[in-house]
């Protein structure tokens, strides 16, 4: 029964009956992705080093850099570790790009804002800074008449 179920999932899934261990062979296809990293570069050596060895691998699409920025923009059928591994083999220091762009500051946590980063950017804090659902109780109820110790102001 086992090897009738086999051999119909690899007629309708597309895979072939004939290999030597009866396993399915079903490979991850790989999605389009955009991966955005944060690479140090100071001169048009650097940067070309950098496009030269993104550019060569397989899968990618295209290349934008930034240098004053340090950002680096790459889309393709890539993983984004692979091309993370990739960058840093040059002997540059990489990182994923670590900013999101804002709209409203005042709404940022305090530990979002970095003098190193570009203009109408902040630093991503999701990861820095995790709200527990406590915390969200504990800020709602800061301003609330029913709380006691609550900041009152007139």
């Amino acid at each position: 029964m086992g090897r009738a179920l086999h051999y119909l999932s690899d007629l309708l899934l597309g895979g072939s009956s004939s290999n030597s261990n009866n396993k399915p062979s079903h490979k991850k296809r790989k999605e389009f992705n955009t991966v955005e990293l944060k690479v140090r570069m100071d001169c048009d050596g650097c940067e070309l080093k950098v496009r030269n060895t993104l550019a060569n691998m397989k899968g990618v699409q295209s290349v934008e850099i930034i240098r004053k920025q340090g950002k680096v923009t790459v889309q393709g059928m890539v993983d984004t570790q692979r091309v993370l591994r990739r960058v840093q083999s040059t002997g540059k220091r990489a990182e994923l790009w670590p900013y999101v762009p804002y709209t409203n500051p005042y709404v940022a946590p305090p530990a979002a804002y970095d003098k190193r980063a570009p203009p109408g950017h902040i630093r991503r804090v999701d990861a820095v800074m995790p709200v527990t659902p406590g915390q969200e109780e504990r800020l709602a109820t800061l301003f609330s008449d029913d709380n006691t110790n609550a900041c009152a102001v007139m």
